[in-house]
């Protein structure tokens, strides 16, 4: 019995890749693979396994989900964007589902079914979206900036989605406003108390986490973080989804994001996969096909009608027509938080499983529609306004130029500010993973591309872009670390420069084994200056000393040895702090003279503005909204300025 159970799921997963291949070579997106393997699956196909017997699996996929949703949640990022997200957002979203509320109960669906049905037609797909906006270098286009603002509400508006429903389940059809309302309410109170408690305990977690340089204790805490608090929430009478959101959240300002999307991304999209497989066991293609011309007259509906709404609100805020048409046929499509929204709503019998067939059908296939919609965007958009496209036109905005000069830095200590700072005035582009949670802190505070990461983690090189870099450096001294890297970096860079800074000579042979092609070792580079000074201000021609110097590299300082290279000390006598100012901020609008440093004993070090830096900028400087001032002085006088910068 065992043995064929585990054959089944075997097989299931040869379908889920081989389906995965063959949508991903006619650019559809994973997640119909991982709906059409449900279908063979399930009930309608194979009868292999049941929605119920891959329900608990599934829903940790969710929770996961949810997790990484709330790690990319940014209140800055939020606050920055205020007025388009809950502008256009809010009136999308109450809209969009105010008319399938409405649409749904001309076909004598319930209230509380109505409500259900259009909460998950007015969701749009965030993945597929941003996904495609990416690759066409449209997300910093007008278009592309509304269509994020509205996606950003739309994730947002999924929080209150996931308090509503287990509500509504234990309201029952009577849908109790005031019952709901107390339930709201208590479901609030609970979210501020854990995102309280939470906003303190997490990050002192992760920092103590983070010291122990445990790749496995980072992964295994990352995933009980998740866990417990939606085993909370759920014990709370909400979802567990919900608990992950908040987690994801509470840690999303802080260094260890990126760190944490790569640690469980693996789980999330493995998880996530066996969810949406069982969303396919759902589907009954009896029912399929015995409703398709409604399946096809309400995808219509739903895609002209969600393309319309947007298209005419865009109008009304005075956007131009190409943007409000190009960001009206991105959003038109029905998302991935609709399939967990329709996947709770018939767990809590909610929903009929018939409505939800049709409605999950009409979702796929707006869905197999979107890359379409969105990649044609604009030139719809340009026909509609009577202008012919250009043949010769390239569109596609790059990200990062110069990706062949890219220079990749392990290490952010004193060495590596050292070399990031010289590389800033050249303009030669860069990017640094650290794993000082503090360094990280305020370097990106700064405006630095400084990310935490574990340089071990292949995955981690990866993200930050190490198959596009020239050079590679390595600034850190844990010599059995710096192996490793070292021979990891080769394999993912055969043609790259990897520097290796040492403190001294002690496994030198091993690292260019392993792959380096220059090892500094530094107390040994540091003497053989000092040499040089020494010999020059002695009448040593200069020639014969760079000969000196350069036979003592080759012979790999064969004559330096003996020395103690002592120990490494804080190198920072002064804290340098950055603060960001938001719209709003007590600062914003002011002149640089009319604040007093003086009396604050702070030192403005310099403005950055627009991703340049202007050091020491004059009193005659107008601060603006966005600017990031760099701050120098004694940690409590430095606390102290910023909340005068930015409450007053």
């Amino acid at each position: 019995m065992e043995h064929s159970f585990l054959i089944q799921v075997l097989l299931m997963l040869v379908i889920a890749i081989i389906s995965i291949a063959l949508l991903r070579r006619i650019e559809l997106p994973a997640i119909l693979a991982y709906l059409f393997t449900g279908v063979i699956s399930g009930p309608s196909g194979f009868h292999w396994f049941t929605q119920h017997q891959m329900q608990s699996v599934a829903e940790l996929g969710v929770v996961l989900l949810m997790f990484t949703l709330g790690l990319e949640f940014s209140l800055p990022r939020l606050w920055a964007m205020r007025r388009t997200v809950f502008g256009l957002g809010v009136a999308q979203m109450t809209i969009t589902a105010l008319l399938g509320i409405g649409g749904a109960m001309l076909f004598s669906q319930t209230l509380v079914e109505s409500v259900v049905i259009g909460s998950a037609i007015a969701l749009s797909s965030t993945a597929i979206v941003l996904k495609l906006l990416n690759e066409q270098g449209w997300l910093r286009r007008r278009h592309g900036e509304l269509s994020v603002s509205v996606l950003l509400f739309q994730d947002i508006a999924v929080v209150p989605l996931l308090i509503l429903l287990p509500l509504l389940a234990a309201d029952g059809d009577s849908m109790s406003i005031e019952g709901i309302v107390i339930s709201i309410v208590q479901g609030s109170l609970a979210f501020i108390t854990i995102m309280a408690i939470g906003k303190w305990a997490l990050p002192r977690l992760f920092d103590e986490v983070a010291r122990s340089k445990s790749n496995e204790l980072f992964v295994l805490s990352t995933l009980v973080v998740a866990l417990i608090t939606g085993a909370i929430t759920q014990w709370l009478g909400l979802s567990m989804a919900l608990g992950a959101f908040m987690a994801g959240m509470l840690l999303s300002e802080s260094q260890y994001r990126r760190q944490l999307e790569a640690d469980i991304r693996p789980f999330r999209d493995l998880l996530m996969g066996l969810f949406f497989i069982s969303i396919g066991m759902l589907l009954d293609f009896s029912l399929v096909l015995r409703f398709w011309w409604q399946i096809l007259l309400i995808l219509v509906l739903v895609v002209s009608s969600k393309a319309l709404i947007v298209f005419i609100i865009l109008k009304l805020a005075k956007e131009s027509f190409r943007a409000s048409v190009a960001t009206a046929l991105s959003l038109a499509q029905v998302g991935e938080f609709s399939f967990v929204v329709l996947a709770l709503a018939v767990n809590y019998q909610l929903l009929d499983k018939e409505v939800s067939t049709i409605l999950v059908m009409v979702a796929v296939m707006s869905m197999a529609i979107a890359p379409w919609l969105v990649r044609h965007s604009m030139d719809v958009a340009k026909r509609l306004q009577g202008v012919k496209r250009k043949p010769t036109t390239n569109e596609t905005i790059p990200h990062i130029e110069h990706h062949s000069d890219l220079v990749v830095i392990l290490g952010y200590g004193r060495v590596g500010q050292t070399i990031a700072r010289f590389l800033k005035t050249e303009a030669v582009p860069y990017i640094v993973l650290d794993l000082d949670p503090t360094r990280v802190a305020e370097s990106r505070q700064a405006g630095e591309p400084v990310y935490f990461g574990d340089a071990c983690k292949r995955s981690i090189l990866k993200e930050v872009g190490i198959r596009d870099a020239k050079m590679i450096v390595l600034t850190f001294s844990d010599h059995r670390t710096l192996e490793d890297v070292t021979a990891l970096c080769r394999q993912l860079v055969s043609n790259a420069k990897i520097l290796v800074r040492t403190r001294d000579d002690e496994g030198l042979e091993e690292l260019e084994e392993a792959g380096a092609s220059q090892v500094i070792p530094e107390t040994l580079e540091g003497s053989l200056m000092l040499v040089s000074q020494v010999l020059y201000q002695c009448g040593v021609p200069l020639t014969r000393i760079l000969k000196r110097l350069e036979s003592e590299r080759r012979n790999h300082y064969q004559y330096l040895h003996g020395f103690f290279s002592g120990t490494e000390t804080d190198f920072s006598l002064e804290l340098l702090h950055a603060v960001a100012l938001p719209r709003g901020a007590n600062a914003v609008g002011k002149l640089v003279a009319d604040i007093a440093w003086d009396e604050m004993k702070i030192e403005l070090r310099a403005i950055r503005r627009g991703g340049e830096e202007f050091d020491h900028p004059d009193g005659d400087w107008v601060i603006r909204a966005g600017d990031t001032l760099l701050l120098v002085g004694k940690p409590r006088r430095v606390e102290k300025a910023e909340a005068f910068l930015l409450q007053g």
